[in-house]
């Protein structure tokens, strides 16, 4: 049943990070975050984030604002048609859509986000440094933190990422999983150099080589590979799911909230991956702490590997009043866990905001 919507609210955020976060088509030095909030007549409220990265998204953080604004402006003319008018807008702006969907959920009381009994959620570490002392001490210090998979960043130059991955399992030495990720930067040519030159010793997987939309470029890589592959940029939905299971195009399948809509979208399409032989891996590194943890909630129940939902760890400040906790190596989630968002936090990083409220009926009941 569609909650009495009392007040749409969107916050546009710019929120600074820790440090820069490396990616093969440049650093990211604040995320460029969404947070869609429903208010119902009750006073009882949901939000979603859609944190929006250009290069691995086609959305931009100005068109989505603007698709945003519309979409709430919507919802405040005919709030029962919600859910018809998110799943209208994610055709062409999952991640924005995502937001208003999750919210919603929120709103509806998701079962998704109520956990029964408190849960760790293993997370996945990044290590960032390209020489070996340091990139000992770096990963000495992840290991003390609880980590025991590892993410490694490639995709910038061909013949020093084969050195780096070298010294990493120098380093790591078979103390944690190793997995790389070249966010789509190399050619096929390249990324079969890469990959031929790959000792599989301790690497749990390599995600990602090629274009999105370049399955057979990606094809050539994972022939030639000796590891497992896993796709990310490459799926928005089922059909994307589908496509790689045909093709045997992957061993492991990445999932983001923030393509999918909604959080039971989610959760049918990690059931899918693993129906077709697949094996899931969820979460976004480039997310703040509300879809993080909405992530965290659903890996807490379907996922048996680390999660990438680390990205609230990147961010200088929580978005919500409660931040998420993290200890020996996992997002620690507590059953019963309520988040409300954290208004000072969110203000100190507004860069626009809009407030609508739906038009009440002559005569209705409020």
């Amino acid at each position: 049943m569609m909650p009495r919507l009392e007040r749409v609210t969107l916050f546009r955020l710019r929120v600074p990070l820790w440090t820069p976060y490396r990616l093969a088509f440049g650093p990211v030095n604040h995320f460029d975050t969404l947070i869609a909030e429903l208010v119902d007549r009750d006073g009882k409220s949901g939000f979603g984030e859609a944190t929006i990265l250009t290069g691995y998204t086609d959305e931009t953080i100005e068109d989505s604002w603007r698709a945003a604004k519309q979409l709430a402006g919507g919802l405040a003319a005919a709030p029962a048609e919600a859910a018809k008018q998110i799943a209208s807008l994610g055709v062409g702006f999952p991640f924005t859509a995502t937001a208003f969907g999750t919210a919603l959920e929120m709103l509806q009381g998701s079962s998704w986000l109520d956990l029964s009994a408190d849960a760790a959620v293993p997370l996945v570490g990044l290590l960032n440094a390209k020489d070996e002392a340091p990139m000992q001490t770096e990963f000495e210090s992840l290991l003390r933190a609880g980590y025991r998979t590892i993410k490694v960043k490639v995709g910038f130059e061909l013949a020093t990422d084969i050195e780096l991955v070298r010294t990493v399992q120098k380093v790591v030495n078979g103390r944690a999983f190793i997995r790389l990720d070249a966010n789509q930067a190399y050619t096929a040519e390249q990324g079969m150099a890469f990959v031929r030159a790959l000792d599989p010793a301790g690497i749990e997987l390599f995600e990602q080589p090629c274009a999105a939309g370049d399955w057979d470029a990606h094809l050539a890589v994972a022939r030639a590979a000796p590891v497992p592959m896993m796709l990310d940029e490459s799926i928005y939905g089922i059909a994307d799911i589908e496509t790689a299971a045909k093709l045997k195009a992957a061993t492991y399948v990445k999932l983001k909230l923030m393509k999918l809509v909604t959080l039971d979208a989610l959760a049918g399409a990690i059931d899918r991956i693993r129906e077709l032989g697949m094996k899931p891996v969820l979460g976004n590194g480039v997310a703040c702490d509300p879809g993080c943890w909405m992530e965290g909630c659903i890996a807490a129940r379907m996922i048996d590997n680390a999660g990438e939902m680390n990205g609230f760890l990147k961010a200088r400040a929580p978005l919500l009043r409660v931040g998420l906790d993290f200890r020996d190596g996992a997002m620690q989630l507590k059953a019963g866990y309520s988040p409300q968002l954290d208004r000072a936090g969110i203000d100190a990083y507004v860069v626009d905001t809009l407030s609508c409220r739906p038009r009440i009926a002559a005569g209705a009941a409020r």
